[in-house]
């Protein structure tokens, strides 16, 4: 692996890391206006931290450029870099100026991020029916992390960020997702295409509502199903929510009105999930 010492903050990859940080794409080269698809796929995501450099490589994806503090070179020892990695030991605050949290760690990263499709999202790899969550408008980056993660966890098939949702390589986004943001389809799309798509596939969308909706316990979550989140303060946009085709909520028996984006989402994907373990008790998803 060629290792090379920078002093500079003007090194041309510092300079990539610190926009990756600071502007993160939205992670489909559909979505990035006034690029080629060529250009855009070639577009590198930030990472931060060793345990998300190790989570990055362990999902197989390519990491062109690593940046190590001198004093933390040891960390990169027994991860499989691969030989065309480049490695650049950079003083600790000339580091810390290309990174976006308060405590900077002494290890970042400049990666490919996976080039999902509907085709990851929408495969037959389980005989259990698709699982998917929609976001629309969904603006804090450590929710849309947080549903990453629950999504992993839950066995949902992959997320759908429309127009207005936060990018999920927000550095934010990236830490909250501990990794899943690696391995969990997540695929921007237009309004059109995302309800086109799931009408052709057969997956009914279920609205999350406060009012008005069926209890998620009384929905079918064993069938084909899609998740619509939205926005923290607002919820659902209502030209967005007529597209469903039904509303589901969680009943609060306490005093709390709605629940935090992630944690409803949390929750829907643990009824999923139980759901369909109710219906499938040998876990068979061969």
């Amino acid at each position: 692996m060629p290792v090379r010492i920078v002093h500079s903050k003007q090194n041309a990859r510092l300079k990539e890391l610190r926009s990756a940080m600071a502007h993160p794409a939205r992670g489909s080269h559909r979505e990035e206006s006034g690029a080629s698809a060529h250009a855009a796929a070639r577009s590198l995501a930030g990472i931060e931290g060793p345990n998300l450099l190790e989570e990055a490589l362990r999902a197989g994806l390519h990491v062109p450029c690593v940046f190590a503090a001198p004093e933390s070179q040891h960390w990169l020892e027994n991860l499989p870099l691969p030989a065309e990695t480049e490695i650049l030991l950079v003083d600790r605050d000339v580091l810390a100026s290309a990174l976006a949290t308060e405590t900077p760690q002494p290890i970042a990263a400049l990666l490919e991020p996976p080039d999902w499709t509907w085709a990851h999202l929408l495969g037959r790899r389980k005989k259990s029916a698709s699982l998917l969550v929609i976001l629309a408008g969904l603006q804090d980056p450590g929710n849309l992390g947080t549903i990453l993660r629950s999504a992993e966890a839950f066995g949902a098939n992959g997320v759908l960020s429309l127009p207005g949702t936060v990018s999920g390589w927000n550095p934010k986004a990236v830490r909250a997702s501990a990794g899943s943001i690696f391995r969990v389809p997540l695929l921007p799309v237009t309004a059109e295409e995302c309800f086109t798509r799931l009408h052709e596939a057969e997956i009914k969308v279920f609205a999350t509502a406060v009012r008005g909706a069926t209890s998620a316990a009384r929905v079918d979550m064993v069938a084909p199903v899609a998740l619509l989140i939205g926005n923290e303060g607002n919820g659902v946009p209502e030209e967005i929510a007529a597209l469903a085709g039904g509303a589901i909520t969680i009943p609060c028996p306490g005093p709390v009105e709605s629940l935090n984006a992630s944690v409803a989402a949390s929750v829907l994907l643990y009824e999923a999930s139980r759901q369909r373990a109710i219906a499938n008790p040998l876990g068979d998803t061969a």
